[in-house]
């Protein structure tokens, strides 16, 4: 990788069944953390690290990304009318700050196929691919993090979080040999391996710089026993020959596609604000006690 990440794929097909009844008609990626949407959030962790273009990979009913990253003029001329001119200027940041290209996943055949469905959009560039589900709280953009080790070193780059060991065969997990700086060089990386299998306990986490190469090793992976073409697949094909490190990321990570994690997300994000601190401290300590 020999030049700045300018494109990052956010796969955001999914359905959203743990979040259900709320994700009837509401993509799980316009749910609000505080009041902002978890995929404008994503977005805006993108942006800070240099990207010019995102790659929406959407499904059925989502259609609310598109008009969330588009103009409201209706909208926009109500707040500039009525004087709101930080409202205004705050919507309008949304729709111009991003390139935002949608593109249809038309059937649920795992994350390898949802990346894979970018591959025109990508063109034949390094690029990001970002988990709407996961919010990484930094100074430093985590894909950022990423995409600066494989512009030095010319390999992809997966993150990778410790975890407990009870809780390996939720996530990939990768293993390998020490690097530099925490990271590793992966050997090794298995998707939800039984905890006798795994690795190590370093957990893959939602964010991935990878070389265009890639799309021709998801072309090629046969479906899993359920149907389905795992990204997982494609970076173990990476690692065997040694073009994949995984990186120890700083920042705080919640997992926004889990209910506990999701609340998690709110009450911290809301302690950051000051217009929300006080009086949301004040009331944990009565609820606390």
């Amino acid at each position: 990788m020999n030049h700045p990440l300018r494109k990052v794929v956010i796969p955001a097909a999914g359905l959203g069944t743990r979040f259900l009844p709320a994700t009837k008609a509401v993509p799980k990626e316009m749910l609000p953390i505080v009041d902002t949407p978890t995929l404008q959030m994503i977005v805006e962790e993108a942006l800070r690290a240099g990207a010019e273009q995102v790659v929406v990979v959407n499904g059925r009913g989502k259609g609310a990304i598109e008009d969330h990253f588009d103009r409201s003029y209706e909208l926009e001329t109500e707040l500039r009318n009525k004087g709101k001119t930080e409202l205004f200027q705050q919507i309008r940041r949304i729709s111009d700050s991003v390139r935002l290209i949608s593109i249809r996943q038309k059937e649920p055949l795992g994350l390898g196929h949802a990346v894979l469905a970018a591959r025109h959009a990508v063109g034949n560039e390094w690029f990001g691919v970002m988990l709407g589900d996961d919010l990484v709280d930094g100074e430093d953009p985590a894909i950022g993090q990423l995409a600066r080790l494989s512009q030095e070193t010319g390999k992809a780059t997966v993150a990778l979080m410790p975890v407990p060991e009870s809780q390996v065969h939720l996530y990939g997990v990768g293993g390998g040999k020490p690097f530099r700086d925490g990271h590793i060089v992966v050997d090794r990386i298995v998707e939800k391996p039984k905890r006798a299998d795994a690795p190590s306990n370093l957990a893959v986490i939602g964010r991935y710089v990878l070389p265009p190469d890639i799309f021709d090793v998801l072309a090629n992976l046969k479906p899993g026993a359920i149907g389905e073409i795992q990204l997982t697949d494609g970076l173990a094909a990476l690692a065997r020959e040694g073009r994949l490190l995984g990186v120890r990321f700083t920042g705080t990570r919640y997992d926004a596609g889990d209910r506990l994690g999701y609340l998690q997300a709110n009450i911290a994000y809301a302690l950051k604000r000051p217009d929300l601190r006080d009086g949301l401290v004040s009331w944990l300590r009565e609820v606390i006690r």
